[in-house]
């Protein structure tokens, strides 16, 4: 087996706002198979498919996709902080692939990256440096969005070009399923909230971001009291979801429109574009296999809640 896929939901409210132990102790012991299957693997690469939340990328400049050949997660929300061990000439290579596939992607030479990079490493690997890494962003909050499509090109691109190596591929799709929580909107936001949106995020007072923390836990403790604070989760829209990347039907996303999928199961549920496109790069290996499937709406975290595990068939 040269490949495999992992796709998983990252919150920043874990330790913050936790649902009953039970619960936890379940998504503990999803994490803890998908990486018992990850070490017996033991990938030579990643490919790490994420969003971001205004920590890293910002409207001074917003490419619908970014590759990053050196990045460096901030630690937001206690996450882990350091740096990501990027193959810098294997990203640049990946690069020069997926535009000559005839994809648009941004270069990045200084990526900063926050939770949804840091927490799949973190949960799934132990530590942001065991593996070699290229870290992979699809704008998921910040309209103009890419469309399904695209991400799904995206990932095909890099799935092909990653056959190529010779090396055992851990594909990780990090984000999703529904959700909204409350992601400033550059439309909206009042002045010293379009500054930081505009760029000026990229380092914030440490002040400021506990202030940023407290409001986001504060909106997921109402959330949990009253649903109707926030645009509600949707389980019948993630499992149609779950159930459409299990079956490696990719392209049947490519109708969706951004529209939709913002009506249905909220704003930031695009970070599931991630999940597309890992896919994606898997399928470019051939056909695969679902191995394990999870899914629970937790509204501590404001998430639909999934995971999902793929290898080659």
């Amino acid at each position: 087996m040269t490949v495999l896929l992992q796709c998983l939901s990252h919150t920043p409210l874990v330790g913050h706002v936790d649902p009953q132990q039970a619960i936890l102790d379940e998504v503990t012991g999803v994490i803890a198979d998908a990486r018992k299957r990850i070490e017996a693997f033991d990938p030579e690469l990643v490919l790490l498919f994420s969003p971001d939340h205004y920590n890293g990328f910002f409207y001074d400049i917003m490419p619908s996709f970014c590759i990053g050949t050196n990045a460096h997660a901030i630690g937001d929300f206690g996450t882990a902080a350091g740096a990501l061990p990027v193959p810098t000439a294997l990203a640049e290579q990946a690069v020069l692939q997926v535009m000559g596939a005839g994809v648009d992607v941004a270069l990045s030479h200084k990526m900063q990256v926050d939770h949804g990079f840091a927490q799949p490493l973190e949960f799934l690997l132990g530590r942001l440096d065991r593996v070699p890494v290229i870290p992979i962003f699809i704008n998921s909050v910040a309209v103009p969005l890419p469309s399904f499509r695209r991400a799904r090109l995206l990932g095909d691109a890099l799935g092909r070009w990653a056959k190529t190596l010779n090396k055992r591929v851990l594909v990780i799709g990090s984000g999703g399923l529904s959700h909204q929580p409350p992601v400033p909107e550059l439309a909206t936001a009042n002045d010293h909230m379009k500054d930081r949106l505009l760029g000026s995020g990229r380092d914030l007072p440490q002040e400021e971001r506990e202030l940023r923390t407290a409001r986001v836990i504060e909106a997921a403790r109402k959330f949990v009291a009253d649903q109707n604070t926030l645009h509600p989760l949707n389980p019948d829209w993630d499992q149609w979801f779950l159930k459409l990347i299990a079956s490696g039907r990719l392209a049947e996303f490519d109708s969706v429109s951004n529209q939709e999928v913002s009506d249905m199961a909220g704003k930031s549920t695009h970070e599931v574009k991630n999940w597309v496109a890992a896919a994606a790069a898997m399928a470019a290996f051939g056909p695969y296999a679902e191995e394990a499937r999870y899914y629970r709406p937790i509204p501590e975290w404001i998430a639909g809640f999934g995971a999902f595990t793929a290898a080659q068939a």
